[in-house]
């Protein structure tokens, strides 16, 4: 297969594309501002994401790329570039599709809830609340999806982490080093996501037709980010006192997060794909060759 995918070089992207060349697929990447071997391509630049689309002609496009600094988002000289690039990007790629009858996998995050209750939210809830601007931006992306193909995959997903680029377990790890104590919020529940095992997931998902919305993080049951710490320290081999507060006590955030991130991933395994390994031994192998 040929596959496009866009924000190549970012942590979700630089792992989809290490899975599709270890597959044996055609795969090209673009990423804003890119050089060689990547394509430099500004997605909310309408006809340039419609001349590189149609001119690859590829079978499918994976779209990693979005604004995903969330309190930046909520910072109003920022609104109309979060809005162009989730959004309007993303409407951009939809219609090139469109053109060139490509499916299209769609990348989003259960921010597009409004994150009330304790029920896993199911993949094809309409129950949409997003509390942020990152969440709107997303939610309006995936409505371009929706409303522009029919062969479409809309993968929510939570907590990523991965190799490239910061993400909680490296900043946790980086501050146990330095501080006897940490702080870390224990009523956000969710489940993390190893880019890795996600990138496999995306990969099986481009070959085949099981198209519509799923929800995909790593197994191993729902826990807090004070859950996620303790275990990354516990593994780490850190002794850093871990402090459980409440997302009103710990503060500090521009961006109101949603306390209930739980997904219900079940679709994944009632259509054929195989489920992402438990999220306790993603966080091993994430620590063993990240090398912190």
């Amino acid at each position: 297969m040929k596959i496009f995918v866009t924000g190549a070089k970012g942590m979700l992207g630089s792992d989809v594309m290490k899975e599709l060349h270890k597959r044996g697929h055609e795969c090209i990447g673009s990423d804003l501002g890119a050089s060689a071997p990547y394509i430099g391509l500004d997605i909310t630049d309408r006809e340039a994401v419609r001349k590189t689309i149609i001119g690859l002609r590829p079978d499918a496009v994976i779209h990693c790329a979005a604004w995903t600094a969330v309190d930046m988002a909520e910072d109003a000289d920022n609104a109309d570039m979060v809005r162009a690039v989730n959004a309007e990007g993303t409407q951009n790629i939809a219609d090139a599709c469109r053109e060139t009858d490509c499916r299209m996998l769609y990348l989003s995050t259960d921010y597009v809830f409004g994150g009330m209750g304790k029920e896993p939210w199911k993949p094809d809830c309409r129950d949409f609340n997003p509390l942020n601007v990152y969440g709107r931006t997303k939610l309006e992306g995936e409505l371009a999806v929706s409303g522009t193909l029919e062969k479409y995959f809309i993968v929510r997903t939570a907590w990523v982490f991965g190799l490239d680029g910061s993400n909680f377990i490296r900043t946790m790890i980086n501050v146990g080093k330095t501080h006897d104590e940490v702080r870390v919020v224990n009523d956000q529940i969710g489940t993390p996501t190893y880019t890795s095992d996600l990138a496999r997931l995306l990969a099986d998902m481009c070959g085949t037709e099981k198209y519509g919305y799923y929800h995909a993080t790593n197994e191993g049951g729902y826990i807090s980010w004070y859950d996620l710490c303790c275990e990354a320290y516990r593994q780490y081999g850190l002794t850093t006192r871990v402090i459980p507060v409440s997302t009103e006590e710990y503060g500090l955030s521009k961006a109101a997060r949603p306390l209930n991130s739980r997904l219900d991933k079940s679709k994944l395994t009632e259509n054929g794909f195989m489920p992402l390994p438990p999220w306790q031994d993603a966080v091993g192998r994430y620590l063993r060759e990240a090398k912190l």
